[in-house]
């Protein structure tokens, strides 16, 4: 007010000159506030001419002309700001509470740092400013002391000192270091503003004028005009008087006044913003072009960013509007001229949109009202980055002190990477130059990536570098596929095809000779084309040709295989065919189960007649290892191969296979040990199921054909098995397939065999008799119970063994009482629906395969049978070699209705296509177990659709354990499909199976 002291006294002159006298009164109003001689003249106006009446009346008029004349008659003028520098410093804080309303408002000293920052601030005594004691104090926040006042306790004879908030919200226009008492760092602009006042068009034709603030008397209000600009409105006597001049919240105007309203706009401008629904030709504003450019408020938000986009018709000053709302016309003073800027609403919400399609950080995110809240740093920097890749096209505003900046960006082109042979490994290390002062090297950006889940690294407070998704991709699965040490990254020779391609992408590359040459090396089998052996006595399937060219190629590599094709698709001959190809070069070995080494023999007769089968038995075989040469085929069953480790570990083969390698999966046995002990030129594994229960498996068969690719049992199980087992980790799923991929070769029988016919797979429910019910209940119970009295007793190993025993039992008791109890007098519900379905199979002249896991129920099977006079042929594990391959070619001739097979004797290896049904007596934890035995009748050679049966009792373990298989089918396929796979069971998982 004291610098607008001249042009009020101007004004007040020409008010009572030309009759205004209420405006005279209210000019003499604000006068007598700075100058004690118009004290008299108020209180004179005031009692000649009754002004309560007067604006009483005024209210109450309606006539909207003489109301336009009092507009009419209002203006004022605007504050200006300036800047501060020094290094010491006075800094305003102030205190929210909701979104415009101020708690208090305080005052801190700041010293500036060696390094240029601005220390926190020491609290400053409000008498000290009122004394003019700080050194640092400018003439801004001077003004803002003249509002401090001291106030006297008389009571306890002392007082305080005080500042007035709203005087002081005044006083902090234009004041360069406003900050936000919840966000210290984040600047508060505090603009001189004015109410705004609306222009509204009804349907009826008429014009309504109202302020879009409330208030209701003189006094201080705060507007948010964007996160971090606020603008403060001192509503006065003047602002009151427009307001009475309406005589309602609203002033209508009928349509014939609107060419004298838009003469009074362009005056109003000059003491409040004016929206308008209305324009006309003559406006005495000028008319600008409003700008649609979006602009882009970041405002720090807790450890992210909170983004709310704007625009301002008058560009670079004047009001901000959300894009596409508000009035189509604002009239504002700018550079002290009454301006109209006309606005493109479509086009506005057009240019938004446009944004929106060029940030997809901000398009995956929900708005609030305009507004992102993007809480998660890193989704805050995505966006900074994408709105940064547009920034010619848009304006963005940061507050003072911006919280987030991106410093630079990179890409695999910026990286130095190295390549060193060492031993038998490889050592990638590698660094990115950030600035002249800081050096990110390979190892530490990996594990950065990993900690922070991003591609954005922080290098110092708020500063950030932003490396490109492919970029942070490519060295996560760098890090997860080789082993990480200190200062880089050990990678396995046999690991280069799973990192060769994106290793290209670095530029700045230097590797030595062995790297380039492996490369060549990997690079050369691409034109090997290996041809099948002139002996081999088979016509090959497409598929099966392709799966010796594959062995073939990963033999001349020097690497081991893995052939991992379905059940049923003919690994043996694809074996076979690689055996003949290689034998001159030495003998060869194959470990099978003791169920299939005779066949092997007759394949090799049948399709490889230059080949000498010998089965590895009887009483010479040191004599027999000691004239083995070239052509010779050792075929030697698991069981032996332990107790006969020295002997074939002594000798090198030139060819290894082993067949239904699932039975060297777990590393601690002896037979994996012995296994792993053999040596070769060449390693097979042949197996439908690479993983049945758990990753430890696959680790274990990977380590027999290509030791060391998957590393040290504890590295795998950190980079691989625990995050995919136990938190379902995709990414390290991801790396594994990869590093295994070219290793493993896999076809399902679907893909491949399109005259393969049609399998069925029906669950037949098993309803308990009431006394079968109360049995198996009884001993549920009592399994429970059993378990909660020894889970203190026993450790976690035993208890998980004690609970696999209590669950064997009710599984056994639901196929038949007897098998718990051997007395038993009751009867199984399971064999009554066995016999009946077995019935109605022969009498349409169909033949099955009967399959369970508990040797002692296939002989109570066999009882049944035996009383019924069906004819079956039987294998379990203890039948003697000579004795199951006669049955199984006895079974093939047409000898047995029914073939009786313990799943884990007869599950694997066995051609047994004379039967067209398969029935599951009790369902096994792995289904793909299940699905191996289904496969001895579906397929190669099968002629006849094939129904798969399994027999559930209901309501009981076994219904729970079949839910099971569809979270846990196939393992293995998690890998080599890329579905989910499941872990191990714990014993929680266990017990969980047992209670309801």
């Amino acid at each position: 007010l004291r610098e607008n002291r001249q042009a009020l006294i101007k004004l007040y002159k020409k008010a009572k000159a030309e009759g205004f006298v209420y405006v005279e009164f209210e000019l003499a109003a604000l006068l007598a506030e700075i100058e004690p001689d118009y004290i008299q003249i108020e209180q004179d106006l005031s009692e000649r001419h009754n002004f309560k009446s007067l604006k009483h009346a005024i209210t109450k008029a309606e006539d909207w002309s003489i109301a336009l004349d009092l507009l009419d008659a209002v203006v004022g003028e605007k504050t200006k700001t300036a800047t501060i520098s020094g290094d010491s410093r006075l800094v305003w804080f102030v205190e929210f509470y909701g979104k415009n309303e101020i708690g208090q408002i305080s005052v801190k000293e700041q010293k500036r740092a060696k390094n240029g920052s601005w220390t926190k601030g020491r609290a400053v005594a409000m008498k000290r400013l009122v004394n003019d004691e700080v050194d640092c104090m400018t003439e801004y926040d001077k003004k803002v002391s003249t509002v401090i006042s001291f106030s006297n306790n008389y009571y306890y004879g002392s007082g305080e000192y005080s500042i007035d908030v709203d005087k002081a919200l005044v006083k902090l226009v234009g004041h360069p270091l406003v900050f936000d008492e919840d966000n210290p760092n984040t600047r508060i602009e505090l603009v001189a503003g004015e109410p705004e006042l609306v222009v509204e068009k009804n349907k009826k034709g008429n014009m309504t004028v109202s302020f879009a603030e409330e208030f209701t008397e003189i006094g201080v209000l705060l507007v948010r005009e964007t996160p971090t600009r606020y603008k403060v409105i001192a509503i006065t006597q003047k602002h009151l008087s427009l307001l009475e001049a309406f005589g309602s919240k609203k002033l209508v105007i009928p349509e014939e006044g609107k060419e004298r309203l838009l003469s009074v706009l362009p005056k109003l401008s000059d003491i409040v913003t004016v929206h308008s629904d209305i324009v006309g030709t003559d406006t005495q504003a000028e008319q600008v072009d409003a700008s649609a450019q979006i602009i882009v408020h970041l405002l720090p938000n807790g450890d992210g960013v909170r983004i709310e986009p704007f625009v301002r018709p008058f560009e670079t000053s004047g009001p901000y509007f959300k894009p596409g709302t508000g009035a189509e016309n604002v009239y504002a003073s700018i550079d002290d001229k009454n301006k109209v800027a006309k606005r493109d609403l479509k086009q506005e919400k057009k240019e938004l949109k446009k944004l929106l399609n060029l940030s997809p950080t901000l398009k995956e995110f929900d708005e609030n009202s305009g507004v992102w809240n993007l809480d998660n740093p890193f989704h805050g920097l995505s966006a900074l980055e994408e709105l940064n890749a547009v920034k010619d096209t848009i304006s963005i505003e940061w507050p003072e002190g911006e919280k987030m900046r991106i410093i630079r960006s990179v890409s695999a082109s910026d990286m130095k990477v190295k390549i060193e042979k060492e031993n038998d490994w490889f050592g990638i290390s590698g660094s990115v130059k950030i600035d002249d002062k800081k050096v990110l090297d390979m190892r530490q950006l990996i594990d950065l990536f990993e900690a922070s889940g991003s591609r954005f690294v922080q290098v110092s407070d708020g500063q950030f570098v932003a490396f490109t998704e492919q970029f942070r991709n490519n060295l996560l699965e760098l890090g997860g596929i080789g082993e990480r040490r200190a200062n880089d990254i050990k990678l396995h020779p046999l690991a280069i095809p799973a990192v060769d391609e994106f290793m290209s992408a670095f530029d700045d590359i230097k590797v030595d000779r062995e790297w380039t040459e492996q490369l060549k090396k990997i690079e050369s089998l691409s034109s090997f084309k290996p041809r099948l052996p002139r002996t081999l006595q088979a016509e090959l399937r497409d598929y099966q040709r392709d799966g010796y060219n594959w062995l073939q190629t990963l033999a001349e590599w020097g690497v081991g295989a893995c052939l991992a094709d379905d059940m049923g698709l003919g690994k043996t001959i694809q074996a076979l065919a690689v055996i003949l190809k290689r034998s001159s070069e030495g003998p060869a070995l194959v470990v099978a189960p003791a169920s299939v080494c005779l066949n092997w023999v007759k394949e090799a007769r049948k399709f490889a007649p230059t080949l000498n089968p010998i089965v590895f038995g009887g009483g010479e075989r040191k004599e027999m290892m000691k004239n083995l040469k070239p052509r010779d085929l050792v075929v030697c069953s698991f069981g032996l191969l332990p107790s006969e480790e020295e002997l074939l570990s002594a000798q090198v083969w030139s060819t290894v296979v082993l067949d239904e390698a699932q039975a060297i999966k777990n590393a601690n046995t002896k037979r994996s040990k012995a296994a792993h002990k053999l040596q070769a030129g060449f390693k097979v594994l042949t197996t439908g199921t690479p993983v049945e229960n758990h990753l430890g498996e696959l680790w274990n068969l990977m380590r027999f054909i290509n030791p060391g690719l998957l590393g040290s049992w504890k590295s795998f199980n950190e980079r691989f098995a625990t995050p995919i087992e136990k938190n379902g980790d995709s990414h390290a799923r991801k790396q594994l397939k990869k590093l295994i991929q070219p290793f493993i070769l896999r076809r399902n029988k679907s893909a491949v065999l399109d005259e393969l016919p049609e399998k069925t797979e029906i669950t037949l429910n098993v309803e308990l008799s009431d006394d079968e019910r109360a049995l198996y209940e009884s001993l549920r119970r009592k399994a429970v119970e059993s378990m909660a009295e020894s889970a203190q007793d026993v450790g976690a190993g035993q208890q998980h063994l004690m609970i696999l025993a209590e669950i064997t039992r009710l599984r056994q008791v639901c196929c038949h009482p007897k098998l718990v109890i051997k007395d038993s007098g009751l009867e199984s519900s399971k064999l009554k629906l066995l016999l009946e379905t077995v019935n109605e199979l022969r009498e349409n002249n169909h033949r099955a395969l009967i399959f369970s896991q508990f040797v002692g129920h296939l002989k109570l099977i066999r009882e049944q049978l035996d009383k019924q006079g069906i004819s079956y042929q039987y294998l379990d594990g203890s039948t003697p070699k000579k004795k199951r391959q006669q049955a199984v070619d006895d079974f093939q001739d047409g000898e047995g209705e029914l073939f009786l097979i313990s799943l884990k004797a007869g599950g694997t290896g066995l051609n047994l296509t004379a039967a067209d049904y398969v029935i599951h007596m009790d369902p096994w934890w792995n289904p793909a177990v299940e699905d191996q035995a289904s496969d001895r009748v579906h397929r190669i050679g099968q002629t006849r659709p094939v129904t798969v049966y399994r027999l559930v009792t209901k309501d009981t373990i076994e219904e729970k354990i079949v839910k099971l298989h569809a979270s846990k089918r196939d393992l293995a396929d998690s890998l080599l499909s890329g579905t989910e796979t499941s872990g191990k069971l714990s014993s929680k998982d266990l017990l969980a199976l047992i209670r309801h």
